[in-house]
């Protein structure tokens, strides 16, 4: 989500188009990884957005190249190829969101994650003061994996650091 000095920015940029040396710097220390001012040639937009993807080493995890098919905790089962997470009870397709974080968990597991490296794992991206999405994606995995979401056994809270995930509890 823009923070107000990026939406600012974004709306002077597109009732000016004039792409001055002003717009490109401001746009910059917003956070932009590039500036293309207005008209663009198609062709060096495509050939920009690849030099990015080629200099982005670490993917996120919302599109996982995984070593095996599914694994295995307590009595569920996530299945990396359909997306699906199987329990003894039934199955649930998992949102992009769940997916992301609870493959990062499960590739993860027993090492202790904050906020800031679960949300660069999963989104690809540093968090924004008071970001809590990650608490609330942990929240929902919390009703779908454990037996008591209250008392977890695998999606544990490590007071001051973040989340640890333990597959055999």
């Amino acid at each position: 989500m823009p923070t107000p000095a990026q939406r600012r920015f974004a709306a002077h940029r597109d009732a000016d188009c004039g792409g001055d040396d002003v717009d490109r710097i401001v746009g910059l220390e917003l956070g932009a990884d590039d500036y293309l001012p207005k008209p663009g040639n198609p062709r060096e937009l495509v050939a920009r957005i690849r030099a990015v993807l080629r200099r982005r080493g670490d993917m996120p995890a919302a599109a996982p190249q995984p070593e095996k098919a599914s694994q295995r905790f307590g009595v569920c089962e996530l299945d990396f190829g359909s997306r699906v997470l199987r329990r003894d009870d039934g199955e649930q397709v998992l949102t992009s969101g769940e997916f992301a974080l609870l493959s990062v968990f499960l590739r993860h597991a027993g090492q202790p994650l904050s906020r800031d490296r679960l949300l660069s794992l999963t989104q690809g991206r540093d968090a924004e003061p008071f970001e809590r999405s990650i608490d609330v994606t942990v929240s929902r995995l919390r009703r779908l994996i454990e037996a008591d979401p209250k008392k977890p056994r695998h999606l544990q809270t490590v007071w001051g650091v973040g989340y640890v995930f333990v597959v055999d509890a």
